[in-house]
């Protein structure tokens, strides 16, 4: 597989509101038109709760910024609620006209620094505003899966909703930090809305020291599903450059069984700059004949986010 070319940063945090102080995470792509793309991300605010909004760049070229909103695009949730401390889009896709947004809300916990779970909000203006489609989320802990789901990547074909979520498998004491150990399972559904979950697993840990595998990226070609992802190791991966997020790459006859071959991603940090230390949360698509890799770099995305390119 040829070599993806960095292209550089697009966006960084504005820090002119209180919103939008740091970060802006999991860049997702919804491609409006040929002419013009809105790519959503997520920010903190001032007491470190993300939030959502969008910029527009040009299609093809999204170093060319066209728009950028003003608000976030919902509230945080109630007290007490899934999304009370924190929102961040993860996947988009549109039906019959109307725009289904998946996000992870986040609340805080006592023993554990979080709990996420997988909301959906709507629109019915072509993404202008959203409403939350229920106070409560889709995707939650359960019986066979205690822990937490947070990322997902969705895609509908021939009228079955697909989903390939995070799935957080145990969280562990290292070095006195509580740790989450998460992979990436596999879900339908027959509206986007009620899901089937079988604890399908799509991709797994390679070994014992892996611990994070998030942010499904899939794309169809021919008869080959492609999913790009990241990865890390258990223990300094928040600053051990060796052991932090680094993108995966996989293949699959039917999007369920899965051929992890990382060594095929053809992307990795740079020697110095915004992306030096680790590569995370991957978002691809297909433009005109070539892919695009939205990515974010050093601090889990307190830079901001970039892309590269592969003919």
């Amino acid at each position: 597989m040829a070599d993806w070319i960095k292209r550089g940063l697009v966006f960084c945090p504005q820090q002119n509101r209180d919103w939008n102080q740091s970060h802006a995470q999991l860049p997702i792509v919804d491609p409006l038109s040929e002419q013009v793309w809105r790519i959503y991300y997520s920010c903190r605010d001032r007491a470190n709760n993300s939030r959502f909004s969008y910029i527009e760049v040009q299609a093809g070229k999204p170093e060319h910024v066209l728009r950028i909103a003003e608000q976030p695009l919902l509230q945080l949730g109630d007290l007490g609620s899934f999304d009370e401390s924190g929102q961040m889009c993860v996947s988009v896709v549109g039906q019959a006209g109307v725009k289904y947004l998946y996000y992870a809300g986040w609340s805080e916990k006592r023993h554990v620094p979080y709990h996420n779970a997988i909301g959906l909000a709507i629109s019915h203006d072509d993404g202008v505003t959203f409403r939350k489609y229920a106070p409560g989320p889709l995707l939650d802990s359960r019986p066979f899966e205690p822990y937490f789901s947070g990322t997902a990547c969705v895609r509908i074909e021939n009228g079955v909703w697909r989903m390939w979520y995070q799935s957080c498998t145990r969280w562990q004491l290292i070095k006195d930090r509580p740790e989450p150990f998460y992979h990436i399972k596999y879900a339908e559904s027959d509206d986007g809305i009620h899901w089937h979950r079988e604890g399908r697993i799509a991709i797994d840990y390679k070994d014992s020291s892996e611990a994070g595998i998030c942010s499904a990226s899939i794309l169809l070609e021919g008869q080959v599903y492609k999913m790009w992802y990241c990865f890390r190791q258990g223990e300094d991966y928040r600053h051990d450059r060796s052991r932090s997020y680094r993108i995966g790459y996989a293949e699959s006859n039917d999007g369920i069984s899965w051929q992890r071959m990382d060594d095929q991603a053809s992307i990795d940090v740079s020697e110095n700059g915004w992306d030096s230390e680790m590569l995370a949360y991957p978002n691809v698509i297909s433009h005109r004949g070539r892919k695009y890799l939205f990515y974010n770099g050093n601090g889990f995305g307190r830079c901001g986010f970039g892309y590269a390119i592969q003919e």
